[in-house]
């Protein structure tokens, strides 16, 4: 399919062909007839990335500061990674669309192929097809005009901060700012019987806005603006102010605290400055200012937006999607007319002259459309080949497929994927079109995709890394484990028990099948790859051990999916058995029993735990994982003791080594927690045709201990590690179809 995008790093703008997003759970697949620009929200963007090094680092202060942070703990050459991941991607934009629903998901109820619909949100950009979560998106009559109903973001936008100025009918508005959203908020003010006035710096504006949608139209520099405005709202001053305005200014602010009425309420919509004067108006005047946050309750809210959780009507009656509604049936209703908005309309392959005029400003514009070309949908998705000249005309030792390429893929997996004729990158699957389409261009895949089933079901790929979601993680294997290939899963193996058991079932199943070449299977626990971790070991020797890793994790907030034990598994269950896997390397021996606890903390996330392990050799092991803790401390510390040497590990940059009354330092240019060595050392394995890189049974081991912990943290009580096995029941043929 085609969608417009654009590079951060130098404005680059294209009609690039892209796959299919893939279809989420509680996602509709929509195609597209006609999506919105929003001048305000998209020409910001748009000038940031035409713009220099400089002017995008003083428009995002706070990413330039993650930058010299990340600097500063991880090095030069995971900084630069960092930021030429941000700035060589291919970024959509647009925001607001209309179209035809040509799929559904399984669990979908409310839309069925062929609803006409209006949607909203980053995924609903200038593409041929989208994927929309439900709540993103809002059913249409089938008569509606899908041209007007492309408003739907801003009408939505402009539909909450009409309800946040609160106002009555009869009552009076001012609205700072008539641009698009100036003039959608004057719209529906206008249909609810309120009386508007619309102040903007563009004489156009006015005029047009004066003409249909304005009670009184005024130019911000009319001589004597407030005795006007005064005399119209009879001595009163302006019950609501709406500030529409994008602005560097304080102006818009203050002038709205000049003209509200003495207890009246300013709403800021638009991007403005809020440090307004507190004398004379905000506080002789016991002014109210609210912020309108964008389409209205639920707004970057994961649990409403993506898994599909209503707020109820009784407690919460203006949702986004409601206001989406709302904003819908006063067009179909014909309550407000939109037609006089479109100045412009411009096919796909034309958008970059659209925002070439936008940012120009030499012609008049208010709404400026995007149109497609309405064409049978195609339901086959098919990869595109970007490398066509190159694709592998035979199988290699090892050709390399992705499943999931997000910011640790790009930053320390595929950059250390070495250069050799034994290795081909075939393939690569993103669940979004241009972020496959980015990466697969960036690092010089031969096709990129959207689906799965292109990389596992491909003779040429040999070797699949996956890195999706952690949900997804058991899945993925167990159908790539039947088919031969070799498979790097990066941590969490997976999200259960269940999970875990059925897949080293079906391991020792499927290599039977395989008396020669038997697949690799292999978790990404880089740290005991790292340079230091071979000092450590040998340092220490063999033997009893005791051992304290301490891990300053820093906080992550309990929407994020992380936390998510369906679909990130909680941070024990996806981080921690990192630091179990390390433990186990050092010491040469298998948990045989664990014990947690964990501080109280709001929404009980367990992700503030002491571990403590012991292991078969005699080995004891504390797990020190603390998410409350200041970001400036380094992130891990490990402390050993054994054979009267102590070894003090400081986040995988210095070691040192106590032994004999004496002390010996180590310390690296940078980071090095194995990530390198990590993927060299499978893909030779797998070039090599040796062992995993990483038995299974420590493979096994780590993820069960995680399992376990969260027992422990359950029941109060140590939990044993032995005899923990557990068949799954059902034939082989059952257990892959349960997934």
């Amino acid at each position: 399919m085609q969608q417009l995008t654009q590079k951060l790093k130098n404005g680059d703008m294209k009609v690039l062909e892209v796959p299919l997003p893939s279809l989420a759970s509680g996602c509709v697949l929509v195609q597209n007839h006609y999506s919105l620009i929003s001048a305000g929200t998209e020409g910001s963007t748009v000038k940031t990335a035409r713009g220099s090094l400089l002017a995008k680092a003083q428009e995002r202060p706070q990413q330039v500061k993650q930058v010299f942070d990340t600097l500063r703990s991880q090095g030069v050459t995971q900084t630069y990674r960092a930021v030429m991941k941000k700035l060589d991607a291919y970024s959509p934009l647009g925001y607001s669309t209309a179209g035809e629903v040509v799929e559904v998901a399984e669990d979908v109820r409310d839309f069925v192929v062929g609803d006409l619909v209006a949607c909203a949100g980053l995924s609903a950009c200038h593409a041929e097809y989208v994927s929309v979560p439900v709540k993103l998106c809002v059913k249409l009559q089938p008569d509606a005009d899908l041209k007007q109903a492309a408003y739907n973001t801003l009408g939505a936008i402009a539909m909450q901060g009409v309800r946040q100025a609160d106002l009555r009918l009869g009552e009076n508005c001012a609205i700072i700012g008539m641009g698009l959203l100036g003039q959608l908020t004057a719209l529906i003010l206008r249909a609810s019987g309120v009386y508007v006035i619309g102040v903007d710096i563009d004489p156009v504006m006015i005029e047009t806005a004066s003409k249909k949608c304005l009670d009184l139209g005024l130019l911000r520099d009319d001589p004597g603006i407030e005795g006007k405005i005064h005399n119209a709202t009879g001595g009163l001053g302006c019950d609501a102010v709406i500030i529409t305005a994008a602005s560097s200014s304080v102006d818009p602010i203050n002038f709205a605290g000049a003209i509200a009425r003495k207890r009246g309420t300013v709403v800021v919509v638009g991007a403005v400055p809020t440090g307004f004067e507190r004398d004379p108006y905000y506080y002789r005047k016991e002014l109210q200012v609210r912020m309108s946050c964008s389409y209205g309750p639920g707004r970057y809210d994961p649990d409403y937006e993506e898994k599909g959780n209503d707020y109820p009507a009784a407690y919460i009656r203006w949702t986004e999607n409601r206001n989406m509604q709302a904003f819908q049936n006063l067009l179909y209703r014909k309550a407000i007319d939109l037609e006089y908005l479109t100045t412009h309309t411009f096919k796909l392959a034309e958008a970059e002259s659209a925002y070439d005029m936008m940012m120009e400003k030499k012609t008049p514009f208010v709404g400026i459309i995007i149109e497609y070309d309405k064409q049978e949908h195609c339901r086959e998705v098919k990869p595109v080949n970007l490398l066509s000249s190159k694709y592998p005309k035979k199988a290699v030792p090892a050709g390399i497929g992705f499943i999931g390429a997000g910011s640790y893929a790009q930053s320390h997996l595929l950059p250390n994927i070495p250069k050799d004729p034994r290795i081909s990158l075939v393939g690569l699957m993103t669940g979004t079109g241009a972020g496959s389409r980015s990466v697969g261009d960036r690092f010089k895949f031969a096709f990129c995709s959207s689906s799965a089933s292109d990389i596992i079901f491909n003779d040429k790929i040999t070797t699949i890394f996956v890195a999706s979601r952690h949900d997804s993680h058991a899945s993925y294997l167990l159908q790539a484990l039947p088919r031969g290939k070799h498979t790097f899963i990066e941590k969490p193996l997976c999200l259960t028990e269940r999970e875990l058991n059925i897949i080293s079932v079906a391991r020792n199943e499927f290599l039977k099948q395989f008396e020669t070449s038997q697949p690799i299977l292999m978790v990404g626990y880089n740290r005991r790859f790292s340079v230091l971790s071979e000092m450590v070991r040998d340092a220490l020797g063999t033997g009893p051990m005791a051992m304290v890793y301490r891990i300053n994790a820093g906080s992550i907030p309990p929407d994020s999916w992380i936390q998510n034990p369906l679909v990130g598994g909680g941070r024990i269950i996806g981080e921690v058995c990192h630091f179990v896997d390390y433990l186990t390397f050092i010491n040469g021996s298998l948990p045989v029993s664990v014990y947690a606890s964990a501080m109280t903390v709001p929404g009980n996330l367990n992700d503030t735990v002491t571990i403590d392990l012991k292991f078969r050799n005699g080995s004891v092991g504390s797990i020190c994982y603390f998410a409350n803790g200041d970001k400036s401390c380094p992130k891990e510390r490990i402390e050993i003791y054994a054979n009267n040497c102590t070894v003090v590990l400081n986040d995988f940059k210095a070691v040192s080594i106590y032994a004999k009354g004496k002390k010996k330092e180590k310390k690296l240019a940078g980071q090095d927690k194995g990530q390198a060595a990590c993927v060299h050392a499978f893909l030779d394995a797998v070039i090599e045709g040796l062992d995993s890189p990483i038995p299974f049974e420590e493979i096994y081991s780590a993820s069960l201990v995680t399992f376990k912990i969260m027992e422990s943290l359950a029941t109060g009580r140590a939990v044993s590690l032995i005899n923990t096995f557990k068949t799954e029941t059902g034939t082989l043929q059952e257990i892959k179809q349960s997934f």
